[in-house]
């Protein structure tokens, strides 16, 4: 939940998320809702935010830095992952497709429940969402096995683990200095989902040079060619900017 307070160009966000309080504006009207809430309320005013919800904010002289470096020490850690070999690459997208690969079995052992897959994915989502857009398509494309995994799909998650082991300290910067420019990039990738005919969605949009909105997912309809699926690509980034544009 949040309280929106605009008078002019100052103004204060108010995010509330149970008993925690994140409180974000110009530094003149910032004070004054700080103020207006001790004499509503018994606050405890604990300063900048460095942590919250897994999110960790690192204040610098020119922006901040916001990361999940100890998020992902705990996920690598309850995993048993957190002493592996690190990786450049969140995937081998060859290696999950076995209609391309002759040479692989076709019928192959479901997991057991002795395997955490759900747990595993649930906690590279949480990454992939809010700080992690280099981890969307790999997750997005592992989590349609989900209700079916086998061992090349738990080889894959493994293989996003050893690339965060190598790529922990990976984060978003946003900068003081005023950039305020919307850019959007759009991509497909045509028949991604060989089996069901299905093409890739990718979009993502930067404001002042940092990555504020983006998305990979598996296109709703079935694209005829390559510019189909391009066209159907555009038509969503188009929606997100208009939406970005509105916001800002």
């Amino acid at each position: 939940m949040y309280f929106y307070k605009k008078y002019e160009k100052e103004f204060a966000i108010i995010v509330v998320y149970v008993d925690d309080i994140n409180i974000i504006g110009t530094p003149e009207e910032l004070p004054k809702a700080i103020d207006c809430l001790k004499k509503e309320f018994e606050v405890k005013d604990l300063g900048r935010t460095k942590f919250c919800l897994g999110l960790q904010i690192e204040h610098l002289n020119n922006g901040i830095f916001v990361h999940q470096e100890a998020y992902v020490a705990k996920v690598l850690k309850h995993f048993y992952m957190d002493k592996s070999h690190p990786l450049s690459t969140p995937m081998v997208v060859r290696s999950l497709d076995v209609e391309k690969d002759p040479f692989r079995p076709r019928e192959e052992e479901i997991l057991g429940p002795e395997v955490p897959y759900l747990s595993a994915i649930g906690a590279l989502m949480y990454l992939a969402n809010y700080t992690r857009p280099d981890l969307s398509f790999s997750i997005n494309l592992l989590a349609r096995y989900s209700s079916s995994p086998t061992r090349r799909h738990w080889n894959g998650v493994k293989h996003i683990f050893r690339y965060l082991r190598g790529t922990m300290d990976m984060s978003l910067f946003y900068s003081k200095v005023p950039k305020f420019k919307l850019t959007g990039y759009a991509d497909a990738g045509y028949l991604s989902d060989s089996h069901n005919g299905r093409s890739q969605t990718c979009y993502l949009f930067t404001y002042g040079g940092t990555t504020i909105s983006w998305r990979s997912v598996k296109q709703t309809i079935i694209a005829t060619s390559s510019n189909h699926a391009e066209l159907l690509a555009l038509h969503e980034t188009i929606r997100e900017c208009v939406w970005l544009r509105s916001l800002i």
